[in-house]
């Protein structure tokens, strides 16, 4: 019964969706609640307007007794509280989702009270939530008076015709009361008035959602720009997040380090170290068995380099110190189990560090095409377009890339966004794979 009763609903919704969007627009759940958020708008900001005031002239009335400090502090986080009722609202019923402002910390230099009383009044959030209790004030009563008449009017001539009868049965006029006074009065009664009276209705139910949204399109900007928090807030918060990835980037790679070297090399090397202990033990009793032990110990010293040297690469390679990226990538191609094409179109070298971010992103995509493209090809293109470094690898494999969380891909996405980079990953089922890189240009000093 629930699936049937599911399905019929369905049915039901399919020819209302199919009318233009314009026809539609009044009996949509987005009509109404811009709607009913305009109407909410006149009592609270006339409440927020009249707080705002009354505070702040008594407060700063009572400033020479020092009773006024206490009353500010208070207007002001009442303020705070009156923002976070407001992105409240504008979630519920605007669908806005504005981020709410950092919290009032106490001042580092004094503690409690005061220095939380400080760090409101130094806060420009609380001050720009103050200003939003007054500058909203006159344009929510412009919007009570445009957005109420407009619509109750609108619906009350386009259902004209379903009510004029009341007009002679129960109030004893012919009509709706177009015009009234003492000497001359004028009723819409007949027909083509009715007529026409249900048009001008519908002109003006079909235009008021659009002038609605148009009026909350403003109270959105207000919202927005009054009552979130500020750029250089938002700013502070994305460098703390992009602090904490690169932190957890190097120690990662620090923790990859030591046990690169603690398997490899340092096993190789302690290893070495007792065969050259037992070489020399057995130099005198035994030189051939001593020479056979000094050559299998010159061989490890051989492996333990070439492991140092690849290690030392993974950190980061000398050929990119010297030369650049064109013969880093290219290098780094060749050792590529699918064919890759490099081409790498740089007038000047970037600053190291990006170079370094570059690299390795290059790295590891062109890694990921050996290990699960089953690609036949792969392209790699770098280039610069302003003051971003591009960076370009496609590969004609399966596909089915992507950055969801727990893949490579999103490591890589967190690591370009510590730099303020970004990565885009196009990479449909069958293929091909395109993922682009961008990196802020840093030139060298």
């Amino acid at each position: 019964m629930k699936d049937e009763h599911m399905a019929m609903s369905y049915q039901a919704e399919q020819p209302f969706k199919r009318l233009p969007l314009v026809l539609r627009a009044p009996l949509t759940a987005r009509t109404w609640r811009e709607f009913l958020y305009l109407q909410l708008n006149f009592p609270i900001a006339l409440a927020a307007f009249i707080y705002s005031i009354t505070m702040v002239a008594v407060g700063a009335g009572l400033l020479i007794t020092f009773v006024g400090l206490p009353i500010l502090a208070a207007t002001l986080y009442g303020a705070r509280l009156f923002g976070a009722l407001e992105r409240g609202r504008a979630r519920l019923l605007l669908g806005l989702e504005v981020e709410a402002p950092r919290p009032v910390r106490a001042d580092n230099r004094r503690g409690g009270v005061t220095g939380w009383t400080l760090s409101l009044f130094k806060s420009d959030t609380t001050w720009r939530h103050l200003l939003y209790m007054l500058v909203h004030f006159p344009w929510a009563v412009c919007t009570f008076v445009i957005s109420l008449p407009l619509w109750l009017v609108g619906w009350a001539a386009l259902l004209y015709p379903a009510y004029q009868w009341m007009y002679p049965t129960f109030w004893g006029q012919p009509g709706w009361s177009l015009i009234s006074t003492p000497s001359h009065r004028i009723y819409l009664d007949t027909p083509f008035e009715i007529a026409v009276t249900c048009g001008v209705g519908l002109c003006v139910v079909l235009a008021a959602p659009w002038i609605m949204h148009a009026m909350t399109q403003v109270d959105r900007l207000l919202v927005k720009s009054l009552l979130g928090p500020s750029r250089l807030a938002a700013r502070v918060t994305e460098l703390e997040q992009d602090r904490g990835v690169v932190v957890d980037t190097a120690a990662a790679d620090l923790r990859r380090i030591e046990r690169d070297l603690h398997d490899g090399a340092q096993a190789r090397l302690v290893s070495l170290a007792m065969g050259l202990g037992l070489a020399k033990e057995k130099v005198l009793e035994d030189p051939d068995a001593a020479a056979k032990m000094v050559d299998e110990a010159h061989g490890e010293v051989k492996l333990a380099l070439q492991e140092l040297r690849d290690l030392a690469r993974g950190i980061h390679p000398a050929v990119l110190t010297d030369r650049g990226l064109d013969a880093a990538l290219s290098a780094v191609a060749a050792r590529c189990t699918v064919p890759v094409t490099v081409d790498v179109d740089l007038d000047e070298r970037p600053a190291p560090a990006i170079e370094g971010i570059a690299y390795f992103t290059v790295s590891e995509l062109l890694q990921n095409i050996s290990k699960h493209s089953h690609a036949r090809t792969a392209r790699v293109e770098v280039w610069r377009s302003g003051s971003r470094l591009m960076l370009q690898v496609w590969d004609d494999g399966r596909g089915g890339a992507s950055t969801d969380q727990g893949s490579g891909l999103a490591g890589l996405a967190e690591r370009l966004g510590s730099v303020d980079g970004l990565l885009v990953v196009d990479s449909p089922e069958g293929g091909p794979t395109t993922v682009t890189a961008e990196l802020p240009w840093r030139g060298r000093r």
